[in-house]
């Protein structure tokens, strides 16, 4: 009885703080995004600036990290689920070599945007300092969401940001 007790009270104590979390993060403070442009896996350049009215999700990954292959199916699903509502994920590779990206993309088919970023030159400008990094920008082109790593749920918290953005 006691641990049953004490289950009931974990979950209402997470709940309270994934709505704070999601309150909080819907009325955070607006910063600009840094506009860039990456050159994608069909050779094509993809410019940031070029989405705008568009909420993006950009998620910095890498093929050696093994949250990130995780992740990259449950990003697929978020965009399979927004995308008609005026949502995107430019997903950017930070691997030096991208062909490594492409060997892991063989196995993970996702329907979003590769980006490459062999210099790091943009994981510095956004501060990504862990693999995955996710950043939420809103229609405006502001910065709404900065999260490092990756733990099995966290593609929740992402829908619940996303659904928040898509409403504004």
């Amino acid at each position: 009885m006691k641990i049953a007790v004490n289950k009931v009270i974990s979950v209402l104590v997470s709940s309270f703080f994934l709505v704070a979390s999601i309150n909080t993060f819907a009325k955070s403070e607006h910063k600009p995004a840094p506009d860039f442009t990456l050159k994608s896996a069909q050779g094509e350049n993809m410019r940031l600036s070029e989405q705008r009215g568009n909420v993006v999700l950009v998620n910095f990954w890498a093929s050696w990290c093994g949250p990130c292959r995780e992740e990259l199916p449950k990003m697929e699903k978020l965009q399979q689920d927004y995308q008609d509502l005026g949502f995107t994920i430019l997903a950017v590779n930070v691997d030096e070599d991208s062909r490594k990206a492409n060997i892991l993309l063989d196995d993970i088919k996702v329907s979003y945007p590769i980006l490459f970023d062999p210099t790091a030159k943009l994981s510095k400008l956004y501060d990504v300092s862990a693999m995955p990094t996710t950043v939420m920008i809103d229609r405006n082109g502001n910065q709404r969401l900065l999260h490092k790593g990756y733990k099995s749920g966290d593609e929740k918290k992402y829908a619940k940001a996303i659904k928040a953005l898509i409403r504004e």
